[in-house]
């Protein structure tokens, strides 16, 4: 038996990865024109208790609930990206590994899961979603299963990818990445920025390139790796460059908000929590944490 209280992990996992200091994202300290950190606080709490459900109520379904449920306390998309992800994971049975059960979960999504989870995203107005001949979200009716019409998006968005590949990243590079050596249960903040930077590096994210441009991409990605080779963050100049790279990412507004990979470390948090990886952090210790953090902005 794994994690039986599945809203715990989902709403711990989801404060935690808005609260830790990542580059370029919302945290406590940080805000964009159009959302903040109490907004994700917000959001995490109206989600977990639905995706908690999502192995009785159906994977779009739950998908679609979910989404209802943050417009209902929130004007703005916060969360879509962590709902697709998180729902397919929500549903793998308790008795089993989430890398055990998750293939039996996709290939069990039908078309009606990819209708709800079409309505959802639609619901949901993700900013810079851009269009496709095939499958098009925005203008069509899916043609296939959620698994199937993800799977036709997989080469230009990482959260579809996770889809078509048994949630590969999340499962393994994810877990293994934040995990290793007690990373995690040491200090879960670094563990969280350290996800997000190695994640950067490897792939770039799929959020800014349908914002703005491979060149953009290709710079984030190379300013990460900078910041990891740098040593950050024990080392004085990884601590600088991670600033710097924080300015950069900012520069723009939230054009260069890496929102998928967030997305994917909330996925990689909620897995190491349901799995067993990682404890979970009290809820007064990320509140305290939050309070330091905007006391020091």
């Amino acid at each position: 038996m794994f994690a039986a209280n599945l809203q715990e992990c989902v709403h711990r996992a989801c404060l935690l990865e808005a609260t830790a200091q990542k580059p370029g994202n919302v945290h406590p300290g940080a805000s964009f024109e159009h959302v903040a950190y109490e907004d994700f606080v917000a959001s995490a709490d109206a989600i977990a208790p639905v995706l908690a459900n999502t192995r009785d109520v159906g994977v779009g379904k739950s998908i679609l609930e979910a989404v209802k449920a943050t417009r209902g306390v929130c004007e703005h998309n916060t969360n879509l990206g962590i709902i697709l992800l998180l729902a397919p994971l929500a549903a793998v049975s308790v008795e089993v590994s989430l890398s055990e059960g998750i293939q039996e979960v996709l290939s069990g999504l039908t078309q009606d899961d990819a209708e709800h989870a079409y309505e959802a995203i639609r619901l949901a107005q993700p900013r810079g979603l851009g269009s496709t001949d095939s499958a098009d979200v925005s203008t069509s009716s899916p043609g296939g299963t959620l698994t199937e019409v993800m799977a036709l998006a997989a080469d230009r968005d990482a959260i579809a990818r996770q889809y078509a590949n048994n949630f590969d990243t999340v499962l393994n590079y994810s877990i293994k990445t934040m995990t290793a050596s007690r990373r995690f249960e040491d200090d879960w903040e670094q563990a969280i920025i350290y996800l997000q930077l190695k994640l950067i590096a490897k792939d770039g994210d799929t959020d800014i390139a349908r914002k703005c441009n491979s060149i953009d991409v290709h710079e984030a990605k190379r300013r990460a790796k900078a910041v990891l080779r740098a040593g950050w963050p024990m080392a004085m100049e990884g601590r600088l460059r991670i600033r710097e790279f924080d300015r950069w990412l900012r520069a723009k507004g939230s054009q260069r908000n890496p929102g998928t990979t967030a997305d994917l470390v909330t996925a990689g948090v909620f897995a190491s929590l349901r799995d067993g990886h990682a404890s979970m952090p009290s809820l007064e210790e990320i509140q305290i944490r939050a309070k330091q953090i905007r006391s020091t902005k």
